[in-house]
């Protein structure tokens, strides 16, 4: 089949276009990935090397549809073009050069995830010690600071990827890489700016692609903007990106970064998808009305509906309280499962938090449905978990100083910091390992006075190892992460799920940190997919349920910060429930509660109203009330379970 088979319109001029750069807006379910296909394929008939082409974008399951719609074109050439996510291309290129050896950097990755807005696990003992041994803090300050160090200092897109702009901004810096050097290791994030550092530096080294294309652009951060120009600038660049799906303003990577584009790039040559392919004529509707609110007068429309789509399903409810919408829910996917033939696998749930996540999960397995939940965190939130982790980190490698930094502090609000201070000094002094100094200040505590603490923790972690070191690769599993033990039961499945193919503790070690650093979530499946509302872009269902829709839960806007920022920060959360909406084929549910326990409430990390009581009320989400005229009343879970689960019109 010629590439150009069948193309019509703007995919036809997609695939096509000579022009570079070419920017194509493309919102959800455009088909966006069917034209850049095309794209690929004229360019592999035209003869260009495989070798020259260069397709990437930022999160791993964009990467994977990426790798799979190129492969899929049967073309000779296809399997050796360099497809993949940013970060695997700029470690491979890094590890190429001996760049990082040279420069006494190790590539071992720090495993951390964000809860509450504080990294953890093993960053856990970094925040620890900036806060003992430098003026830097509270811990969410410091993990911001973190952030806009992974993205190069450029916060914002008009500045310049590359160098600390501030002289606080260069002391955090000097410190934080101190850290990582002392503790051989290195952040997931910080793989774009040492690329973009090192080819600055190096033309000479510089691939130099004939052909960037880049997927998802929107969620490119500055710095890794700048690394694609460097990349294409021999040859030609396209990207491809929605400004109304950028939801990863945490990590700098802002929707500017793709509408102001032709400002910054002369004679961008501009394409754009406009009708969705995937959903319902009546949500593409409703999405319209809701991300209008974010462009002002500029009311053109976002999404075209399909002629040939469905009109679709679509209900909004509201339930008592979360124990309800669980229960609910539950009932509702029961009912599409054996009254309308929905397989589970078609069943998409979205969740503003994960422990709601958990209880319909819990509710749907309880019901004899199965389903699974995709947290990146939730195999290692646990301090069990982490123990277990850490611990199979040592018994591979007993010099990994992450994990024995993370062990020596563990229990301890402040992660012994004070005596770590005195460690870490004593082994920089002496050109010692932690774990030398430790064995040898445990066979003589006047080597190293004031470290009691953890020396006491030491004693305990060397004769787990000790003993764990004995024992079989399954016996370890059994004993690390006990089966029925909730606390590592992520981890536990992890495990098993990787066992078959390790014939070593640190195969298995490597298989588990390589789930855990970059999950996949299928985009088959043969079970009721619950996850995040951020984790649910580029995924497709034939049904999906937006939960507990209220406004102590999207949007979450903190009143501390400046007026722009605020309408900043609600635009990004309008954009997170248009994303979620826009997921489905057929069915859209998007249900709410009316009240929440206070005690639970602060658990699950949201902000109520003062006022007294066990139970506070929770209004439906702001966004409910600007998707339109067409939008379905609400109507009350028990009237909708008592009727079978009616949808509106």
């Amino acid at each position: 089949m010629a590439w150009n088979d069948g193309l019509t319109g703007a995919a036809l001029a997609i695939a096509a276009a000579t022009q570079s750069p070419l920017r194509v807006m493309a919102g959800p379910g455009t088909g966006k990935s069917f034209a850049l296909k095309r794209r690929v394929a004229r360019l592999l008939e035209e003869g260009v090397k495989p070798s020259q082409i260069l397709a990437v974008t930022f999160t791993r399951n964009a990467a994977r549809a990426l790798v799979n719609d190129i492969r899929d074109l049967n073309i000779v050439g296809s399997q050796q073009i360099n497809a993949g996510t940013l970060h695997s291309f700029c470690f491979g290129l890094l590890s190429r050069n001996d760049v990082l050896e040279i420069s006494g950097r190790a590539t071992r990755p720090l495993l951390t995830f964000k809860s509450s807005g504080i990294l953890r696990f093993e960053a856990e003992g970094l925040l620890h010690d900036f806060l003992y041994q430098t003026s830097f803090g509270p811990r969410r300050e410091i993990t911001k600071q973190i952030l806009a160090f992974e993205a190069a200092w450029a916060r914002l897109q008009s500045e310049v990827p590359g160098w600390p702009t501030t002289e606080s901004d260069r002391i955090f810096q000097d410190f934080l890489i101190s850290w990582l050097r002392f503790h051989g290791a290195m952040l997931i994030g910080e793989v774009v700016p040492e690329a973009l550092k090192f080819l600055r530096a190096n033309p000479h080294f510089n691939p130099g692609f004939d052909h960037v294309l880049v997927d998802e652009f929107q969620d490119l951060n500055r710095a890794e903007q700048e690394l694609i120009d460097v990349l294409g600038a021999a040859g030609g660049i396209s990207i491809v990106g929605d400004v109304d799906q950028s939801i990863y303003r945490f990590r700098h990577a802002n929707p500017e970064g793709i509408s102001t584009y032709a400002t910054s790039h002369p004679n961008t040559y501009d394409q754009s998808l406009q009708e969705c392919r995937r959903c319902p004529k009546r949500v593409v509707v409703l999405a319209n009305e809701l991300i209008s609110k974010n462009h002002g007068a500029n009311l053109a429309q976002r999404l075209v509906p399909r002629p040939g789509n469905c009109d679709g399903d679509i209900a909004i409810v509201q339930w008592a309280d979360l124990n309800a919408e669980a229960n609910g829910l539950a009932g509702l996917v029961t009912h599409l499962i054996n009254s309308r033939g929905v397989e589970p696998g078609d069943i998409l749930v979205l969740t503003p938090r994960k422990l709601i996540g958990y209880a319909i999960r819990d509710a749907l397995n309880e019901r004899g449905i199965d389903a699974h939940s995709f947290y990146q965190e939730e195999a290692f939130e646990s301090t069990e978990a982490q123990y277990a982790l850490a611990m199979l980190t040592l018994l591979v490698d007993k010099e990994d100083r992450v994990a024995l930094r993370y062990l020596l502090g563990r229990g301890s609000d402040t992660g012994f910091a004070e005596e770590y201070a005195l460690l870490r000094t004593y082994c920089e002094d002496n050109n010692l390992s932690p774990w030398q100094t430790m064995v040898s200040a445990e066979q003589d505590s006047s080597l190293l006075p004031g470290v009691d603490n953890l020396l006491l923790q030491f004693t305990e972690i060397i004769a787990a190892v000790e003993d764990l070191g004995s024992g079989e690769i399954s016996a370890i599993v059994d004993e690390l992460m006990p089966a029925g033990e909730e606390g590592v039961s992520g981890l536990r499945d992890v495990a098993l799920r990787v066992l078959p193919n390790c014939e070593t503790v640190e195969k298995l070690y490597n298989a588990i940190c390589h789930e855990l650093a970059q999950p996949e979530i299928p985009e088959d499946a043969e079970y009721v997919r619950v996850m995040s509302l951020q984790k649910s872009k580029g995924l497709t269902a034939k049904v999906t349920i937006v939960t507990t829709c209220n406004q102590a839960f999207i949007p979450i806007v903190d009143g501390n910060l400046p007026p722009v920022e605020r309408r900043e920060a609600l635009q990004e959360q309008r954009r997170l429930f248009y994303v979620a909406m826009t997921r489905c084929t057929d069915i859209l549910v998007l249900s709410s509660i009316s009240k929440i326990e206070r005690a639970l409430a602060h658990k699950l990390g949201t902000i109520l109203p003062r006022g007294g009581g066990q139970y506070a009320r929770t209004p439906t989400t702001q966004f409910i009330g600007e998707l339109g005229s067409t939008t379905p009343a609400t109507i009350t879970g028990e009237e909708w379970l008592r009727h079978d689960f009616p949808f509106g019109n």
